[in-house]
């Protein structure tokens, strides 16, 4: 249990660092940008959804490696053991719809 405790809270934590890297990141930026303040917005509200889809694809290789290792549990349902479907499976709780067709079995489910 506190291997899973552990895993869990690295990958969160690179979740959050990567989060902040590219806020910081997008923050210095804009302002140099010579477009309209509406763009420069719209331009950080993308920056930030890329950030997310990062941060969702971590937590795909998290779930893809802890599935094809040993005492970790696995991801039932609609899943065949793909990466894609890793990253199906963290788009669908990053959204906070839940589970849906695949299911993560034992300590995955953590």
């Amino acid at each position: 249990m506190l291997s899973v405790f552990i895993l869990n809270s690295c990958v969160v934590a690179t979740a959050v660092i990567i989060h902040y890297e590219f806020l910081y990141r997008i923050s210095s930026f804009i302002p140099k940008m010579h477009l309209k303040h509406r763009l420069r917005i719209l331009f950080g509200v993308f920056a930030a959804l890329i950030a997310h889809a990062v941060e969702v694809f971590v937590f795909a290789l998290a779930y893809y490696f802890m599935h094809h290792a040993d005492n970790w549990g696995h991801l039932e349902g609609n899943f065949d053991g793909t990466l894609l479907d890793c990253t199906y499976l963290s788009f669908t709780i990053f959204t906070t719809l839940g589970f849906g067709d695949i299911q993560p079995i034992g300590d995955l489910s953590h």
